[in-house]
């Protein structure tokens, strides 16, 4: 007995979930569809510019480094 109900509980909620579903998509197509809006303008391309590092031709002398004792 206990499968029965089980199986109908399984196909009331089944039966159930699928005509909301319905539902939703009937009241979906019964909305105007937007209306189409003209196409914004491309805004214009940012240009970074970006300065080359330039390298050291000479080094000084190491630095002495002295820790703590």
């Amino acid at each position: 007995m206990g499968i029965l109900y089980l199986v109908l509980t399984f196909l009331f909620c089944f039966i159930l979930v699928h005509l909301i579903k319905l539902a939703y998509m009937g009241l979906q197509s019964t909305k105007k569809p937007p209306e189409k809006q003209k196409p914004t303008p491309k805004p214009e391309p940012v240009y970074y510019i970006v300065e080359k590092k330039r390298t050291k031709r000479t080094y000084s002398d190491p630095k002495e480094i002295q820790f703590r004792k």
